[in-house]
């Protein structure tokens, strides 16, 4: 499996459709998520559900883990900081109802992603921004 050494915008565009996939799947107001399915009828959690269920969380693991690790707590504040004010922007123009807490809740959740996938891929982007190379891409 090829690794990705450079930054592009294609990868943190993938990056972001999979942190998308995770977030809209866990829980969205559409009433198609997995929340939905396994809470609509709890007596009739099966094997399809606990396995859906457990891919859900490998990729949050995998994602949150990431996301840490390379913002730390003060950048995925800062990033959850320039997204929020972003949503109040399209909020303040108009773009957005107020109050359709449906569409504030979808915007919730794309933040949610985009912050995923910036964590995904800080290290990259912080490589190409300052040309330092992280410890983990010193070769032996």
């Amino acid at each position: 499996m090829a690794v990705i050494k450079e930054f592009t915008w294609v990868g943190f565009l993938l990056r972001l459709l999979g942190a998308m996939v995770i977030t809209f799947a866990t829980y969205n107001p559409s009433g198609y998520s997995y929340l939905h399915w396994v809470f609509t009828e709890l007596s009739a959690f099966n094997v399809y559900k606990a396995l859906a269920g457990i891919s859900l969380l490998i990729g949050w693991v995998v994602y949150v883990g990431a996301t840490g690790r390379s913002l730390g707590a003060l950048g995925v504040l800062l990033t959850v900081a320039f997204c929020a004010t972003l949503i109040w922007l399209v909020v303040d123009m108009g773009i957005v109802p107020a109050n359709s807490a449906q569409a504030i809740t979808w915007l919730i959740l794309l933040v949610i992603a985009i912050v995923l996938a910036t964590g995904m891929s800080w290290s990259h982007i912080q490589r190409r921004l300052s040309g330092q190379a992280d410890v983990d891409d010193v070769q032996d």
